[in-house]
């Protein structure tokens, strides 16, 4: 499945120059350093995916909608989907390995219309990418909060306490990204020990620690709390638990242009952070289910995790397995932000933002887009702030994260299908497989957008209403207004800065 990436020469030197051959061929001059080798690339996806993180704050969901039948083999259905999503991405990613990621490919791939499709879907992957900073940060102090609680029985939390928590911690995010480079890219790798040995601990003490568990059969226990009759449409809506984790792979694409030897590491650390997720994904369900004793008083609790672990572990050992999930929390949102940023760059550097010259722009002392990392923050609080007076209107938001995202890795892999056998494919591809790969790809992207932007409670209310589609709609009605009112003329898609030795003089020393 996976081919030799190509070396002019031994050592360190050669790969670097293929890799900026691959950008100056591309049309583009090496403005970043390449600080990530193989591990890193992979660390950033895998960080994004953060399976303690997904499964933890969309568990509740799961129990009312399938229950473990679905927690459990939902995860197991939806992973082998998602690894097909991967893997089509991956192949793109091997034949454009750049920052501008998705819509970069896209206006590669399309055989016309390129800047509008470039534009289409470079514009639902930054707006999956920002929703997906606000929704890992508003997490994260949400379990803040609930660990406050824990140890403070006179804490209340409220939702303006929320969004600032949520503030506070996007702000450090954005200065840990623009002052402390280096420790970000060492955060990363430290943020994949964090998950695992977060999983053992977490695992090994649900597994030691209570006194009984349930029987196996229990894995096949149904509920559906959804207030639907129709069990076959709850389960359907339990399968969003493993796709609100898988969100975020796509990080490894856009740090192609700081990782060695791209070409190949970019789409490993993509297929292999998912692999490796949904591996350890599933030994974490399993865990959480089966240490359910009061299947309907924990359903319907606030937080029906951490009174899993509150029945099984005792206060003390559930407030400290709390510190691991909410370090695993912010350890995503960091990732999140800095792969954010990459895309918001790319994007940029082709003129494609208000403002591009200013957010493409690169800082002489670290190398990085400080500008377009603050941009990425700026948009990131201004998706938390509804938060403050309506949490419906915040999900709303957040919930473009998930399909926006799906939406835009579907459109590069469908053209490249269009584009049969035309297309010039990297040292990484699927070989034979690209095409059944590709359409068991989109076809899934297609359904489960559908389903995510369903009704997910029944009777529907105001309060309850699912707003994805509507904040969609929103998205794709300004995009659309804004191309054919001024984008269409003056963006044609991605950029070449000219032939490759002239790009090449333009390189940052």
């Amino acid at each position: 499945m996976t081919a030799p990436g190509r070396r002019t020469g031994p050592g360190k030197d050669s790969v670097t120059f293929d890799d900026d051959a691959t950008l100056h061929a591309m049309g583009y001059p090496r403005k970043l350093t390449r600080r990530f080798q193989a591990f890193d690339n992979f660390a950033i996806s895998f960080t994004i995916i953060n399976i303690i993180s997904g499964i933890f704050s969309s568990f509740g969901f799961g129990m009312n909608a399938g229950g473990p039948r679905i927690l459990v083999f939902g995860w197991i259905g939806v992973s082998v989907m998602v690894l097909f999503i991967g893997a089509a991405m991956a192949e793109v990613a091997s034949a454009y390995p750049t920052s501008g990621a998705l819509y970069f490919s896209a206006g590669k791939l399309a055989k016309r219309h390129k800047g509008a499709w470039s534009w289409y879907t470079g514009w639902l992957n930054f707006v999956g990418q920002v929703g997906g900073t606000a929704a890992t940060g508003y997490a994260a102090a949400t379990f803040i909060q609930a660990f406050v609680a824990l140890q403070w029985d006179s804490y209340r939390p409220t939702a303006e306490q929320t969004v600032l928590i949520t503030a506070l911690i996007i702000v450090l995010q954005g200065l840990a990204n623009t002052y402390t480079v280096q420790l970000v890219a060492v955060l990363n790798r430290i943020s994949v020990w964090w998950l695992l040995i977060g999983l053992v601990v977490i695992v090994s003490t649900l597994v030691v620690m209570p006194d009984d568990h349930q029987s196996a059969s229990f894995v096949t226990h149904f509920a559906n709390n959804t207030g639907f009759t129709n069990g076959i449409y709850g389960g359907m809506l339990g399968l969003l638990v493993t796709s609100w984790t898988f969100t975020g792979f796509d990080g490894s694409f856009h740090m192609s242009e700081e990782t060695v030897r791209a070409t190949v590491n970019a789409p490993k650390g993509i297929t292999r952070s998912i692999g490796y997720s949904a591996i350890t994904g599933l030994v974490l369900m399993l865990a959480l289910v089966y240490s359910i004793h009061d299947y309907d008083r924990v359903a319907g609790s606030s937080a029906p995790p951490v009174q899993i672990l509150i029945d099984g572990l005792g206060m003390g050992m559930a407030k400290f397995i709390l510190l691991i999930v909410i370090g695993s929390m912010l350890f995503c949102g960091l990732a999140n932000l800095t792969s954010n940023t990459r895309q918001i760059f790319a994007f940029s550097r082709d003129g494609a933002m208000p403002g591009s010259r200013w957010w493409h722009s690169v800082s002489p002392r670290t190398r990085t887009p400080v500008k377009a990392v603050w941009l990425a923050v700026a948009c990131s609080l201004a998706l938390v702030l509804p938060g403050w007076w309506s949490h419906t209107a915040f999900t709303a938001i957040v919930s473009v994260n998930v399909v926006g995202l799906f939406l835009a890795y579907a459109v590069p892999v469908f053209l490249r299908l269009r584009l049969g056998d035309e297309f010039q494919p990297g040292p990484w591809n699927l070989g034979r497989w690209s095409k059944p790969v590709g359409w068991v790809a989109v076809t899934w992207i297609l359904a489960s957008s559908v389903l995510f932007m369903l009704p997910q409670v029944s009777p529907i209310t105001g309060d309850n209403f699912n707003y994805a589609s509507i904040a969609l709609a929103v998205v794709l009605t300004v995009a659309t207004v804004w191309w054919f009112a001024t984008a269409r003329r003056r963006f044609q898609g991605p950029v070449s800065y000219g032939r490759p030795d002239e790009v090449a003089a333009m390189d940052l020393v």
